[in-house]
């Protein structure tokens, strides 16, 4: 297949749309179930490159859930605990046996339920049947991967019924060197993001303290390769190899801070028994209680807690989840690693990682504050690791 037909562009009165081949050579994939859409394709082979990357860089297999072209999640396949279960509602399957790859996708999926939900997944490895049935149980609208198994396929076949995007990547596929976009009839060329994430692109420490662990180096790989496929600007919040918050497509860079802050906040809040224990009706969906925690735990708690409200999603009214209650269970999150695409151009941004664990950072480096950044670093007795080169992806 030379080129393939699209039912419409980023719109719908954008026409015609079709992907293809510039050299006229065959496309890298097949499509074996549905119609995949043009914003479906961009998330697919962004997705593709992601978690190739993490496989390359960990040996393990790797999920990502994209939506709008960035990650709203990403993970390496470790086991889960019980605790993480419960939050990505997995917790009623099987999940003691999973497959690596199905951990993969648990974490990915699970990290920030609100901004995965209709997204497009990516997986490194073949899809088993560990994996299809947690995709068969979420609001998606597709996954690309090397390969299905029988079983696999035949469960995502029937998903949508029968329309769910299923796509099959030649994983020996090669793209050329150079790159080209168009925009507004412009043609822009530049050379492939071929750049190794790797532990040589780490090891420029600039901290007081430089005790960097086997874990943090993976978790410091998993962030910058990550932003490596992020709209920016990005940032991204990293624990036991998964995304636990990513800030992307911001301008201001301690707002994407703040943004991902609170997404990893919001992950680790929701391990609190005292959301775990929500009561929650046995008659409302999966997507309304992932509505209902995240109203819960945060600012506008009323909308969810007041009276005519509650009713329509618990069996009893829940206590408020108090600001001290918070800060006080936010207190035992430790041991993050936050990655930057770019410079943090003040310490504000420090200031605010410190507050929701982080204790590694990868940023390039080259701020004329840098000096500032490190001090604020060194205060918390951080380990900030200066990579020399920016990850902007547009």
């Amino acid at each position: 297949m030379k080129e393939l037909q699209l039912k419409y562009g980023c719109n719908p009165n954008q026409k015609p749309s079709k992907i293809y081949m510039a050299d006229g050579s065959e496309l890298p994939i097949q499509v074996l179930s549905g119609r995949p859409g043009y914003i479906n394709f961009l998330d697919a082979f962004n997705g593709w490159q992601l978690v190739r990357d993490l496989k390359k860089a960990t040996g393990l297999p790797a999920a990502t859930s994209f939506k709008h072209v960035s990650p709203a999640g990403a993970s390496i396949g470790l086991p889960l605990n019980e605790t993480l279960a419960k939050i990505y509602w997995v917790d009623d399957m099987d999940w003691k046996n999973f497959s690596p790859l199905a951990c993969a996708y648990a974490r990915a999926r699970g990290a920030d339920r609100m901004s995965s939900f209709g997204d497009f997944i990516s997986l490194s490895d073949v899809c088993d049947k560990d994996t299809a049935m947690l995709i068969k149980r979420e609001v998606s609208d597709g996954v690309i991967a090397p390969g299905y198994t029988e079983e696999a396929l035949e469960i995502l076949k029937q998903k949508k019924k029968g329309n769910y995007n299923v796509i099959q990547i030649d994983e020996n596929y090669v793209p050329e060197p150079l790159e080209h976009k168009q925009v507004f009839g412009v043609t822009f060329e530049q050379g492939r993001q071929e750049l190794a994430i790797d532990d040589a692109l780490i090891s420029n420490i600039v901290t007081e303290n430089k005790e960097l662990t086997e874990e943090a180096k993976r978790d410091m790989k998993v962030s910058l390769i990550i932003l490596k496929y992020t709209q920016s600007n990005s940032v991204c919040f990293v624990k036991d190899g998964q995304a636990i918050g990513v800030g992307a497509g911001q301008q201001s860079r301690v707002h994407c801070t703040r943004l991902a802050g609170q997404k990893a906040d919001n992950w680790y809040l929701r391990q609190c028994p005292k959301v775990l224990e929500l009561p929650f009706k046995d008659t409302i969906t999966r997507a309304e209680r992932d509505n209902a925690i995240d109203v819960y735990i945060g600012e506008e708690y009323m909308d969810v807690l007041a009276d005519g409200a509650w009713e329509k999603t618990f069996t009893e009214k829940p206590e408020v989840f108090t600001k001290e209650e918070k800060r006080a269970w936010l207190n035992g999150l430790t041991g993050v690693t936050l990655g930057s695409d770019a410079f943090f151009p003040f310490s504000d941004n420090i200031e605010r990682a410190y507050k929701s664990g982080v204790k590694y950072i990868a940023e390039p480096g080259g701020s004329v504050r840098d000096a500032a950044v490190i001090d604020t670093c060194n205060k918390y007795g951080m380990v900030m690791a200066f990579t020399g080169i920016r990850l902007f992806h547009h």
